[in-house]
């Protein structure tokens, strides 16, 4: 005598159903979350700020990622080999040692060599951290309310400042001129 398994049709609809939702939740997500932890776990916003922006921090007074006009592949490269005679600090592992950096080694660079990070990236991260910056922060104007909950959260009261502002106004006169 044989005998017969048979899968319950509610459990395999059941199972289909939530892989399905798995699925278009992954669809649906930003593809650049990714970079987004990284930006925070590496502690970029610890000199960039949240929104990008820059001013003094940690390293100095970091540059505005907004306003930046680099490539993605000159992100990269500057994330990975920090930025000789700044604060901006190296995130790639044996950077200026096992790994050229703009072209130097760690002789080479001399007293302009940048700080070694407090964390190193893999190159993936290090990828994903660019494609948030060009995908959320560079060329974006003054941050937001909007961008501010989306960086911490609904539950965050960092946002509140937003929440008020009013978006500038810029006069200007016929050719463009502030009056």
């Amino acid at each position: 005598m044989t005998r017969q398994h048979r899968f319950p049709t509610g459990a395999l609809l059941a199972f289909v159903l939530a892989t399905a939702a798995t699925t278009a939740n992954a669809a649906a997500a930003d593809p650049t979350d990714a970079g987004k932890a990284v930006f925070k776990r590496a502690n970029c916003f610890g000199c960039h700020k949240w929104h990008g922006n820059g001013g003094g921090g940690y390293g100095g007074d970091a540059l505005s990622l907004r306003k930046t006009e680099l490539t993605r592949e000159q992100i990269i490269e500057t994330v990975g080999c920090g930025r000789p005679g700044t604060g901006m600090p190296f995130f790639t592992r044996g950077a200026y040692d096992t790994v050229k950096c703009y072209g130097m080694n760690r002789q080479e660079a001399g007293s302009q060599m940048p700080p070694e990070a407090n964390v190193f990236l893999r190159p993936g991260d290090i990828e994903a951290v660019a494609d948030y910056v060009i995908a959320h922060i560079k060329g974006k104007g003054e941050p937001n309310y909007g961008e501010c909950v989306e960086f911490f959260g609904d539950a965050s009261r960092v946002c509140d400042v937003y929440k008020t502002q009013q978006p500038a106004v810029s006069q200007t006169n016929n050719q463009g001129q502030p009056k």
